[in-house]
């Protein structure tokens, strides 16, 4: 199956001022990431405030940046959930909107078991013909993928990767090792790029390529080309831009540092609100020291 490109922005979900989801400035971010470093999106996942989008906002938009990027980048959309049979049924539904792949969480609040994680994901996998992308973050799940139970999921036809953000290195390197090589892993946590890579991932599914997907892109380029020494300078470099972005919970960061740095996209729907002061002065003060490669 055709890759989906080394950066994947979980891009955000930008709110009119009524809080409905605005189409319109979606479209215009999904261009503005591609041009900017981005090979790729990921639509409706954590950064995209997935929880609070009804299953018709999410086709729709499905659809809308879509068709506002047609075959410059891939469009993955976020369809899983705690529900095998919810799950399927977005799927499906999401595969007539052209997308390009699936994004598929863990299930959250129930707390399967590895031989529950099995069942969910390859039900879901079977029921559609798009490419299917695991998504591991326990920090949000509770339940973590076990790295046997990614390998045998690496081995269902079209489960093609792993968005892997357990911020375990260990497992990670036990999924690579014992994956086929086509079985692709994603750093899901922007900290933990640079030593994925290492470690033999592929890419990263980020978050701050909101604002240096370039730089994000340039420092994975400059690994794999063999400048080690200058991509750990500029993965270090953009680490205090990473940490800021999540001095609160995910998605709340980010679209605050979009909107001050003149990209709106609104605020976070509730529970998410946006955040304290002492924690947008700090986003601030990092976003004065950063370039930004994002078009405004």
């Amino acid at each position: 199956m055709k890759r989906f490109g080394r950066l994947l922005t979980a891009m955000v979900t930008p709110f009119d001022d009524s809080g409905q989801v605005d189409y319109a400035q979606a479209r215009k971010l999904a261009t503005a990431l591609l041009d900017s470093g981005s090979d790729g999106l990921v639509v409706s996942g954590t950064t995209g405030e997935s929880p609070t989008l009804s299953k018709a906002e999410k086709l729709r938009l499905f659809s809308e940046v879509k068709e506002a990027v047609g075959n410059r980048g891939a469009v993955i959309g976020g369809a899983g959930n705690y529900s095998t049979h919810e799950s399927i049924d977005l799927c499906k539904e999401a595969q007539k909107t052209g997308i390009d792949g699936l994004l598929l969480v863990v299930p959250y609040y129930n707390k399967p078991t590895q031989d529950g994680l099995f069942a969910h994901f390859s039900a879901i996998a079977g029921s559609t013909d798009l490419p299917c992308i695991l998504y591991n973050v326990p920090s949000r799940t509770i339940t973590n993928l076990a790295p046997d139970t990614a390998i045998r999921l690496s081995k269902v036809k079209n489960i093609i990767a792993l968005k892997e953000a357990s911020g375990n290195f260990e497992q990670a390197a036990k999924i690579i090792e014992g994956a086929p090589s086509s079985f692709l892993v994603y750093s899901g946590n922007d900290g933990d790029t640079l030593p994925l890579l290492a470690l033999g991932a592929y890419g990263v599914i980020s978050v701050a390529s909101h604002l240096v997907g370039k730089q994000i892109q340039d420092m994975m380029q400059k690994f794999i080309a063999g400048n080690t020494a200058e991509a750990a300078t500029m993965h270090r470099r953009m680490l205090p831009l990473v940490n800021a972005l999540f001095i609160v919970s995910n998605p709340i960061p980010i679209k605050y540092a979009l909107n001050h740095v003149g990209f709106r996209v609104g605020k976070p729907r509730l529970p998410l609100t946006e955040p304290d002061e002492q924690s947008a002065a700090k986003i601030k003060a990092v976003l004065d020291r950063c370039s930004v490669d994002l078009p405004r």
